[in-house]
C-alpha cells in the first residue's frame, strides 16, 4: 500500500493590499511552486478583534497575525479548497470559526 504524505506548506510572500477586492494577497509555498493566497479584509479585522484597519495599516496587520493566517491557508490547501483562477486559497471570516 503507498503512503501518500501531506506536507505543510512553508510561508511565502506578503504581496499587496488589495483595496478595490478588500483583500490581503500573499503566497504560501509548497516545495518550489508558489500557491497564490487571500484574505479578506473583514477577515483580518475579525481576528484582530479591532475596528476597520487603516489602508495604510494592512499590511502590519496581515504581519501580526500572519501565524494563524497561514495555519487557515495550510488547513484549505491540505483539505483541497481551491477558489478562483489560477487557483488559490481564498480566506474568510468563516474559515476561522470554530
Amino acid at each position: 500500500m503507498e503512503r501518500i504524505v501531506v506536507m505543510a506548506l512553508a510561508q511565502g510572500d506578503f504581496k499587496a493590499y488589495d483595496s478595490d477586492r478588500g483583500v490581503v494577497l500573499f503566497t504560501m509555498k509548497n516545495g518550489d511552486a508558489e500557491v497564490p493566497c487571500a484574505i479578506s479584509t473583514t477577515a483580518m479585522d475579525d481576528l484582530d478583534g479591532a475596528a476597520k484597519a487603516k489602508s495604510s495599516q494592512r499590511e502590519a496587520q496581515f504581519m501580526r497575525l500572519r501565524q494563524r493566517i497561514e495555519e487557515c491557508a495550510t488547513r484549505k490547501f491540505r483539505d483541497v479548497e481551491f477558489e478562483g483562477k489560477p487557483p488559490g486559497i481564498i480566506l474568510r471570516s468563516i474559515d476561522f470559526r470554530s
